[in-house]
């Protein structure tokens, strides 16, 4: 099999929103450690810590801890950044390393608001693909309360 098809084949997922928010807000809300340690996680998070050098090549870390104590680390580096446009970075957590996917977020204008998308490749597995889904779709949430 070769490496082409081997990625095409693993699990993605794709999410899109419609934010109130101009593409400048959600653009920093993902590029500015402040604002992303203010909705980053699910909702049974009550600590983030985020750092990010949103430039090709740079990196970003976001670390979490829930509510039972439980710490989540993630990280990668971003493969390529459009301001207020695109951002296409890879995502790793500290306890699986070897797990690296790709994730890109497409900012696009509309009218007053955001179209907004998000999409996740290359997946170890469903069950992983499956997992993200939820805690994309609860940072989303997150993410448009944040916005108001």
């Amino acid at each position: 099999m070769s490496a082409v098809s081997e990625l095409t084949t693993k699990p993605s997922l794709s999410l899109k929103r419609r934010f109130n928010a101009t593409p400048e807000k959600v653009y920093a809300a993902w590029t500015d450690p402040a604002q992303i340690a203010q909705w980053f996680g699910p909702p049974h998070v009550d600590y983030v810590e985020a750092q990010a050098d949103a430039r090709e090549g740079g990196h970003y870390r976001i670390f979490m801890r829930d509510k039972d104590g439980d710490e989540h680390d993630v990280s990668g580096v971003y493969r390529k950044v459009i301001p207020n446009q695109e951002l296409v970075f890879t995502w790793a957590w500290k306890s699986t390393p070897e797990r690296e996917s790709l994730v890109t977020i497409l900012i696009r204008p509309d009218g007053d608001g955001t179209l907004f998308t998000l999409t996740h490749e290359q997946f170890f597995d469903e069950v992983a693909r499956d997992n993200h889904n939820k805690g994309w779709t609860a940072c989303l949430d997150a993410l448009e309360e944040f916005f108001g």
